[in-house]
């Protein structure tokens, strides 16, 4: 297996970032369309693979199932080449260190990449809710079926466990956020790092799996995730009164809910995360080191 030493895989990092800095908005559009789509079909699967299973092998385990399908999403991104906001959270701005791009090339990548993602995962979501997490009954009407209930389950958890505890629920997600695109950005540099594609795909599915595991909170994951839970508890409110707890004393959920109380400081996080706990430390570590142009 062919391997690039640490200051080359700082010196590829920053051409990918020249080469993304100059993509058109369009590119930013569907790359990030499909990324977010990309993302989202591990979530689903995610979501399916775990349900049930902490009932029956503890929580520690469904986790681990939980993250060791995950991945498909981002290696399936690094490998077709799509733009995920939060692997750009370090790639650009190392270019932008590095004076081969500008901080403006570095903002209109997150913002026009950011808008693709959500639509992509949204698509997504649609998709699921209205597919494989509804069944058809005897009286002729859908319901929300076992995998559904899951999703509403994760969104709630995602969204309410924080709103219930306030300020002290938006600093822990805020930092949950931090861990998950610190490693998401150890997958992306083990994926340079790598030459060939099981070296790739390995360098990618280790760390995927640990912040899954682990419970960190990804913003285009949950762009998915919470999504999908609300669609359902819009379509079908009976089970607001079903699930009970946090969901039915909030009175279900909003979007307010969904972007304030997640999808916002995850964002944050994720940038504090890639750019700075990755993108800036190797910048600094490596920069001597970095062939020159």
């Amino acid at each position: 297996m062919a391997f690039n030493a640490p200051a080359k895989m700082v010196a590829l990092v920053g051409n990918a970032g020249v080469y993304k800095s100059k993509l058109s908005v369009f590119q930013y559009l569907m790359r990030g369309f499909m990324a977010g789509a990309y993302i989202a079909i591990g979530g689903a699967l995610c979501t399916v693979c775990v349900t049930g299973t902490a009932a029956t092998l503890g929580a520690g385990m469904s986790k681990l199932i939980g993250g060791a399908v995950f991945p498909v999403g981002l290696i399936a991104i690094v490998l077709t080449g799509m733009e995920l906001f939060t692997g750009d959270c370090m790639i650009v701005p190392m270019a932008a260190m590095m004076k081969r791009a500008t901080w403006g090339d570095v903002a209109r990548n997150w913002f026009w990449v950011y808008i693709g993602n959500v639509v992509g995962s949204f698509a997504y979501a649609y998709i699921m809710c209205a597919g494989p997490f509804v069944t058809g009954q005897a009286d002729g009407t859908m319901a929300v079926n076992a995998f559904g209930m899951s999703a509403i389950g994760i969104a709630t958890g995602k969204i309410l466990t924080y709103k219930v505890v306030g300020a002290a629920g938006l600093w822990s997600c805020f930092l949950k956020a931090i861990g998950c695109n610190f490693l998401v950005n150890i997958a992306i540099l083990l994926a340079i790092t790598a030459d060939d594609v099981i070296g790739k795909f390995f360098g990618i599915w280790f760390p995927i799996m640990a912040f899954v595991s682990t419970g960190f909170e990804h913003c285009v994951a949950n762009m998915y995730f919470l999504p999908a839970g609300k669609f359902l508890v819009d379509w079908y409110p009976a089970v607001v009164e079903k699930v009970g707890g946090l969901l039915q004393s909030n009175g279900g959920l909003s979007w307010g809910d969904v972007w304030l109380w997640n999808i916002f400081p995850v964002t944050v996080g994720n940038i504090v995360g890639g750019f700075l706990f990755i993108g800036v430390v190797y910048f600094l570590m490596f920069r001597k080191e970095v062939p020159k142009e």
